[in-house]
């Protein structure tokens, strides 16, 4: 009697552990108020037993989806989405388990990633970098925008490609707001007021990290140009390896010495920064979150690339290649801001973003040279940079076909005697100035020795001279780590930072 008791109790135990590893589980992104990209074939997605049926039933359509999942346990399907509204709608799952998805929204889904500039929150935390947006008590008070949804990917590294995120969807309000990307949600902001759609941003970002961070192992691995970096990380680890080994012996021969009474000495074990090595990010932040179908990115990056600028010319083309390459959505909208002016930064990282226009199809880049911080490189008018973005989408995505959406971009020049004429796109409204004179222009001769230029507007063209320069060969335009350019188009977006000759040794100015 005994025995069979204890039997009963060990299946009981058994069948319940059984049904709770049998339960049908979700991604973090797949829940309660997230946004589904409109007039789209969609994925859900998620983990059961093996072969386990699963039966969808979608709140806006009659017909039920069935699906299965396969041998290890995962499934994902395709569902089709209706035109964005403000309706909300349920999403019922039943296997063994049944899970009821609440106030789904169906609108435009943006990812947005980056560095600290793109994680920078709106609100103000004290005693950190995170300072608030300018203005950012009337920012945060007025944010209720109950149908613009939110998720934040919590920062996370792995050596490996993960199954999931941590982080939740949130509906705009002053206590989301506070802690939610500020350019994001300005980006945000404006196409909800524009499309009159729901809008989902997903914020993945993190600060002080690189493109490769975000780039993934495979990519970086099949590139030449690209193995020094993962050298670099191996010799890094190695040498953390070193520290850790020496630091652990140094705690054995104290505990040692504390045995005999010997005085007591203060170690420090060596930290590593999690996201500072080669495809961390891309592995624990990205990789988990594309099957979720999206319209597309918007990035702000490349501070903590402005050493190897070089580099970064094709490295940032082959992450974005590599991320639409797994999307599996084509070439979908990647929209980023040339990093603003400060005292640390050098121009050859603002070029590489402008070169990379030409490098990456379907992109666009927003210029910000006039809200930059010499001093601070968070700058804190994100509103602007934000708008920005969004007026590349609104045009370029969502077919505002007569709105402008970039300031001047160098296009060629013309010598003519001691005088450089330049020539622009997306100047045909024509160019201005603000102030009485054209600023941070440069002219050189072959000698490679620039001086600061006279520069005229003539229409929708510059004209540039020196008489220090007989026979100009090259131009510079706001080519220095903290420029303070005033050239803009009539539609108030400045120009590009740009140089005109390819010169490796810039020989110092007179």
């Amino acid at each position: 009697m005994i025995y069979l008791k204890k039997l009963l109790l060990f299946l009981l135990i058994f069948s319940a552990k059984l049904a709770l590893t049998a339960q049908v589980k979700l991604p973090a992104l797949v829940s309660d108020n997230m946004v589904l990209q409109q007039n789209a074939k969609v994925n859900l997605w998620g983990w059961a037993s093996p072969n386990e049926k699963i039966n969808i039933q979608l709140g806006w359509s009659d017909t039920a989806i069935e699906t299965a999942a396969n041998a290890d346990g995962n499934w994902k399907v395709t569902v089709d989405t209706p035109s964005g509204s403000q309706k909300g709608y349920t999403i019922t799952i039943n296997a063994n388990n049944k899970i009821v998805l609440n106030n789904i929204l169906i609108g435009e889904v943006w990812i947005c990633s980056g560095q600290s500039n793109m994680y920078f929150p709106v609100g103000k935390e004290e005693g950190t970098w995170k300072t608030g947006v300018k203005n950012y008590q009337e920012e945060v008070k007025n944010a209720s925008f109950p149908n613009i949804r939110l998720f934040t990917v919590l920062i996370n590294a792995s050596p490996k490609p993960l199954d999931d995120v941590i982080g939740s969807w949130k509906q705009c309000s002053p206590e989301s707001i506070n802690t939610f990307s500020a350019v994001a949600y300005f980006f945000g902001r404006e196409l909800y007021q524009k499309l009159n759609v729901p809008i989902g941003l997903i914020s993945t970002s993190w600060g002080g990290t690189k493109a490769e961070a975000w780039t993934s192992q495979n990519v970086l691995e099949k590139d030449i140009s690209f193995l020094p970096i993962l050298q670099q990380d191996a010799k890094n680890e190695k040498l953390y390896q070193e520290k850790l080994e020496a630091y652990y012996l140094a705690s054995i021969n104290q505990q040692i010495a504390s045995a005999a009474n010997a005085p007591k000495l203060e170690l420090k074990k060596p930290k590593k920064e999690a996201n500072k090595t080669s495809y961390v990010l891309y592995n624990a932040m990205l990789y988990p979150i594309i099957n979720y179908t999206m319209k597309g990115v918007i990035w702000y990056q490349g501070e903590s690339n402005s050493g190897q600028a070089n580099l970064y010319r094709t490295l940032f083309p082959a992450m974005v290649k590599n991320w639409r390459d797994d999307w599996k959505q084509g070439d979908f909208p990647f929209y980023y801001v040339q990093i603003t002016p400060h005292k640390g930064q050098t121009p050859d990282i603002r070029e590489a973003q402008l070169f990379s226009l030409k490098t990456i199809p379907n992109s666009g880049m927003a210029v910000t040279t006039d809200v930059g911080d010499a001093n601070n490189i968070h700058p804190i008018d994100k509103q602007t940079v934000g708008h920005r973005l969004a007026l590349l989408a609104r045009a370029k995505t969502y077919n505002e076909n007569k709105l402008v959406y970039s300031g001047p971009i160098y296009n060629h020049m013309k010598i003519k005697k001691q005088k450089v004429q330049l020539f622009f796109d997306y100047a045909d409204s024509g160019l201005k100035k603000e102030g009485e004179t054209l600023k941070e222009f440069e002219i050189a001769g072959e000698d490679q020795i620039f001086y600061p230029a006279d520069a005229k507007i003539d229409g929708k063209t510059i004209v540039v001279s020196s008489s220090k320069v007989k026979n100009p060969a090259a131009v510079r335009f706001a080519w220095k780590a903290v420029p303070e350019p005033n050239l803009f188009n009539n539609e108030n977006l400045p120009a590009s930072p740009f140089r005109t000759d390819d010169w490796v040794d810039k020989v110092e100015k007179k």
